[in-house]
C-alpha cells in the first residue's frame, strides 16, 4: 500500500506506535535482547534486583546468579551476551535512537516473602491485582498465576476464580482474606 493513501488517523496511529516502542519496561527489554535462557521470569527478577540495564550489564556472573530465578547457567549466558562487542554496540545504537530501557525501583522492604509463592484471586478493596502482585514481589515473593503444591498461600477476594480456590482447598493450602494478606505482607507469617 502506498503511503500517500494513508489517512490521517492511520498515520497518527503509526507515529504513536513508533513513539511507544521507544519506552518499554526493563523486564521486557531484557527478554527481547535474546540472551540464551533469559525468559520473562528471570528478566523480571533481574530488573527488580538491579533496577537498570546498565547495572545488569556491569554485574558479575556471581552477582547475577545470586538473583532469585537466575542460576549460574543463565548468569553465564548474560555475561557472555554483554561481553560480545556487537551486542554492546547494538544496545548503544538503541540508546542513541532514543530507546528508553526502563527503570525498576529497587525495593527497600525486607524480603519477608523470599522464595514464597502467593497467588491472588478475586478483587481486593485495598489493592488492584497489579499492586497486590507488586507488594508480594517487593517483599521477595513470587506471584504466579496458578495454584500448585509449591504455593505458600492463596489470597481470596471477591469473585475469586473457582479453579484457583478449589485447587487451593484440594491441596490444603492456607487461604487468606484481605486482612490476612495485609498481615502476611507486614510480618511474612500466616495469620
Amino acid at each position: 500500500m502506498a503511503l500517500d493513501k494513508w489517512g490521517t488517523t492511520k498515520a497518527d496511529n503509526l507515529l504513536a506506535a513508533i513513539a511507544g516502542s521507544t519506552s518499554r519496561p526493563l523486564p521486557k527489554v531484557l527478554t527481547a535482547l535474546g540472551c540464551r535462557g533469559l525468559g520473562p521470569s528471570a528478566s523480571e527478577a533481574l530488573a527488580r534486583h538491579f533496577g537498570t540495564l546498565d547495572a545488569i550489564m556491569q554485574a558479575s556472573e556471581v552477582e547475577l546468579s545470586t538473583t532469585d530465578g537466575v542460576g549460574p547457567v543463565i548468569a553465564s549466558s548474560i555475561v557472555r551476551w554483554f561481553a560480545h562487542e556487537p551486542n554492546r554496540v547494538f544496545v548503544e545504537k538503541l540508546r542513541a535512537a532514543g530507546v528508553e530501557f526502563g527503570r525498576v525501583d529497587i525495593s527497600v522492604l525486607p524480603p519477608l516473602l523470599a522464595g514464597k509463592a502467593v497467588v491472588v484471586t478475586g478483587s481486593l478493596d485495598g489493592f488492584t491485582r497489579e499492586s497486590a502482585e507488586a507488594a508480594i514481589k517487593d517483599r521477595g515473593g513470587k506471584s504466579p498465576g496458578s495454584v500448585s503444591a509449591k504455593t505458600f498461600a492463596v489470597v481470596v477476594g471477591d469473585d475469586p476464580g473457582l479453579s484457583k480456590f478449589n485447587k487451593a482447598t484440594e491441596l490444603g493450602l492456607p487461604i487468606l482474606d484481605e486482612a490476612g494478606f495485609v498481615r502476611l505482607l507486614e510480618t511474612g507469617e500466616l495469620p
